[in-house]
């Protein structure tokens, strides 16, 4: 045994709890947060190592100030009824500093032959709430909306063994209850600028249940949409439309404040040890990339535990690991424990995106820019999927007189765009917005964010490749799984994800 591995496993045989959690994101964040909770009620110590293989914490999450602008390179934004989140920052003590989206202008606008159209007020992703909006807008056309009323009357598909609807991917639900122009007008734009997917794989049960479950209550879309929506109408009816944005919550700095205050709690120290009991000791590593995982005992008989090899040549001895990365990079370390599990890590297929922040001054924008964004039909042929009015949907992202627009670029359906030079992937974006926006001048600065393979992508039977995955995960001793790659892409998901696997192996 090596000197360096003889003295860790000297270390291994005290009375402390060792884990290692992989991958700094907010995932593994939330992890360790939630070891650091738990360890204030277990007798024994707990070291936590967070490894990262980056040189900063919060993965996509990532705000920077420039110029007196407030950019965010990854999401800007997370939804309260999902409450990870925000009981997450409640309990870190950042109330404070939370905000919500401008009262003012909270809708969102859809292209439609180069025109930024409203979504019709109470229309949420598929289907309206109220019937008059849907009537009187120009998104659809006549055929269109008549072939959308024909939901009204179609009989509900027929139920599996267990009661429920099988699967269906976005596409071939849509068409089927509500017609192709809804799918390519309004369900692909809306749900792709969420998930950046494919409608025609993307599973429906994986990322929206309530419209099967709609059709199986209800029989019909429409009325379901319209009998669920009474329970909300007095939100729908203060001008919301596509989605309800008072649930959009970011904080005054940004989404990284979020990032930041938790890698400054997890760190812990003398200022902010506030429990002289604390148990749990975390040490964060950045620039340190795990190579190699391997199963380990000290001797004979006793109990297996795991050695970490890092890429700055040091091995490490854990009881239990956390492995807070995307499903491909936790196969590849699993390769050679269970070739099963790792096969199986990999049928989870990713896309990849870029965000691209805009500064313009007020001046040299003539739409009103009276919303909050938009998304852009794929049929529409355009450089973007969507673009939201970071300015307007949040205060304090840009000086007075000013704007900060953001695109978004890439995804399943044009993933062609990441594959340009960052010059021409400007021009073509910069030139979409110039004629959606009617903008006279060039930006004051541009920043572009490219996000490699960061997107899963649920595809139909989505849920049942994750029960797969538990299955074979759960043969092997004190590991956990976290992130974005199993069940949910958000901000909130991803802590749950994070704190489930905590409490799983803590």
């Amino acid at each position: 045994m090596s000197g360096g591995l003889l003295s860790a496993a000297k270390l291994y045989l005290t009375n402390v709890k060792r884990i290692v959690i992989i991958g700094g994101g907010i995932s593994g964040l939330a992890a360790a947060h939630r070891l650091v909770e738990l360890g204030k009620d277990q007798k024994q110590q707990i070291q936590i190592t967070l490894l990262e293989a980056g040189p900063r914490l919060g993965g996509i999450i990532q705000t920077q100030q420039r110029d007196g602008f407030l950019l965010e390179r990854g999401p800007d934004s997370f939804i309260s009824d999902k409450p990870e989140a925000l009981t997450l920052a409640r309990r870190l003590g950042l109330d404070s500093r939370l905000i919500e989206t401008n009262s003012q202008h909270r809708r969102s606008f859809i292209v439609r032959k180069g025109r930024l159209r409203p979504v019709p007020e109470g229309f949420q992703l598929l289907a309206p709430t109220r019937i008059w909006p849907f009537i009187t807008s120009d998104i659809f056309s006549l055929t269109g909306k008549l072939r959308m009323s024909a939901d009204l009357i179609l009989p509900r598909r027929s139920v599996n063994g267990t009661g429920k609807l099988d699967d269906e991917s976005l596409a071939s639900f849509v068409r089927r209850r509500l017609g192709r122009e809804a799918l390519e007008r309004m369900a692909q734009p809306m749900v792709g600028g969420i998930y950046t997917a494919d409608p025609e794989t993307l599973s429906l049960r994986a990322t929206l249940p309530r419209f099967l479950d709609m059709e199986l209550e209800y029989r019909s879309v429409i009325l379901g949409m319209l009998r669920r929506g009474r329970t909300q109408a007095n939100s729908e009816r203060q001008g919301t439309s596509g989605a309800r944005y008072s649930l959009f919550l970011s904080f005054d700095g940004g989404i990284q404040v979020l990032v930041d205050e938790l890698a400054a709690v997890i760190a812990g120290g003398p200022e902010r040890d506030r429990d002289s009991d604390r148990r749990a000791r975390t040490e964060i590593r950045l620039s340190t990339r795990v190579e190699t995982l391997e199963r380990w005992s000290a001797a004979s008989g006793e109990r297996e535990t795991w050695k970490v090899f890092t890429s700055v040549g040091e091995t490490l001895l854990a009881d239990a690991v956390c492995l807070a990365v995307p499903a491909y990079a936790a196969a590849s370390l699993l390769e050679n424990i269970n070739s099963q599990l790792a096969a199986k890590l990999r049928q989870i297929n990713f896309a990849s995106s870029a965000t691209i922040n805009f500064a313009y001054r007020r001046k040299d924008i003539s739409h009103r820019l009276d919303g909050f964004g938009f998304v852009v039909p794929f049929i529409e042929n355009r450089s973007l999927i969507a673009c939201t009015f970071s300015s307007i949907k949040f205060s304090g992202r840009a000086p007075g007189d000013h704007v900060l627009l953001r695109a978004f670029i890439g995804g399943a359906l044009q993933p062609e765009m990441l594959e340009l030079d960052e010059s021409d992937l400007l021009q073509r974006v910069t030139s979409d917005l110039r004629r959606l926006l009617g903008i006279t001048a060039e930006p004051l600065f541009t920043e572009v964010a490219k996000w490699e393979h960061s997107m899963p992508q649920y595809e139909v039977g989505h849920l049942e490749k994750i029960e797969a995955i538990e299955v074979e995960c759960g043969k092997l001793p004190n590991i956990a799984l976290a992130g974005n790659s199993y069940l949910g892409a958000g901000i909130s998901d991803c802590i749950r994800s994070g704190e489930s696997a905590a409490e799983k192996i803590g």
